[in-house]
């Protein structure tokens, strides 16, 4: 990483409802990080779709993004992302079309190839699972392209909004496929390492190795994720950490719920192998004070060559997590390039 190189900095929310709260809450403190995240120039604020999950407000992302984007004035909205099998691509296109007419400029698509939940829901989601839907992921993306481009003919199905608005699209992933249907197409690729790291590296060896240039993107642009979290000293950091640890541990057990408030010393309580799990799941983290965190992350973009950081925080108190991302935002001003 040269010191020319500047490594932008954007933010993925799960509008995480927090353990007594209801989603409106979660909604609401999504809007105020975001106002945030804006002033202290974040490029983007991106919104993840799950279902049937407790503790996660943003299911309708493009409700969600809409309630984000009246809020906000410049900053990039998106989806991080949008679980392209659970719809119809003219659904998404004509939503992401109106998204992108209210707030021309500053609509971004990031699509994903998994249900985002599990298989019951996604049967309630009304898409045909006969076949394993994940296996027309291409085809969809293609046709999704085509409802942004200009008309073609006047016998084509049409997305209005939609039509001619060139939406911006990324592809998501956490393992080759989307790597190489990303390079394949020359579109921009983001991982998710901040919950599957196993395959970033070769992903993005990949993504980097096929890439073929396209009338929108001249050449690789990679975003890697990960789980961010800054307070003003290391121990205070993974206290507020530790709500993460709860989450990640919970969903290994197969429990769903609300995000619960930070304990002390909860490394201790639990099995070895429940401890090696979790730390599997979150080994892209980076907790710590500013000088710590920015040391870690210098290496990791060094490592990965990211053209983009876009990060992740799931602390329970919302001044902590928006101080987080202050701290964050000043390593990135200073040393992230």
């Amino acid at each position: 990483m040269t010191a020319q190189r500047n490594i932008p900095l954007s933010i993925l929310d799960l509008s995480f409802v927090r353990e007594g709260e209801t989603p409106r809450q979660a909604l609401l403190d999504s809007l105020e990080l975001a106002r945030k995240a804006e002033e202290l120039g974040y490029l983007r604020f991106w919104m993840a779709e799950h279902h049937n999950m407790e503790g996660i407000a943003s299911a309708a992302t493009s409700v969600a993004l809409g309630f984000i984007g009246a809020g906000t004035k410049t900053i990039r909205i998106g989806s991080g992302g949008i679980m392209l099998p659970n719809h119809s691509p003219l659904v998404i296109a004509e939503q992401f079309g109106t998204l992108e007419s209210l707030y021309p400029g500053r609509v971004d698509l990031g699509l994903g190839r998994a249900p985002g939940t599990d298989h019951r829901t996604a049967r309630a989601l009304r898409r045909n699972l006969g076949d394993d839907s994940a296996d027309t992921f291409p085809q969809d993306v293609q046709e999704l392209q085509a409802y942004f481009a200009p008309v073609a003919s006047p016998q084509s199905v049409r997305a209005v909004p939609g039509e001619g608005l060139e939406v911006p699209i990324y592809l998501l992933g956490s393992s080759l496929f989307s790597a190489q249907l990303a390079a394949y197409l020359g579109l921009p690729f983001a991982f998710a390492s901040h919950f599957a790291p196993e395959h970033l590296f070769d992903a993005l060896d990949v993504y980097r190795t096929e890439f073929r240039p396209s009338p929108t993107l001249a050449k690789p642009y990679a975003i890697v994720a990960a789980n961010v979290v800054v307070a003003d000293t290391d121990e205070e950091a993974e206290f507020l950490f530790s709500s993460a640890k709860l989450g990640v541990l919970n969903l290994l057990k197969g429990k769903r719920g609300k995000m619960q408030p930070p304990e002390r010393n909860v490394d201790e309580k639990w099995s070895a192998e429940e401890h090696a799990g979790v730390e599997r799941f979150l080994r892209y983290s980076f907790v710590g004070s500013p000088e710590t965190v920015q040391n870690k992350l210098r290496q990791f973009l060094l490592e990965t060559q990211a053209d983009e950081l876009i990060s992740t925080a799931r602390i329970y108190d919302l001044n902590a997590r928006i101080h987080s991302f202050e701290l964050l935002a000043k390593i990135g001003n200073a040393c992230l390039t």
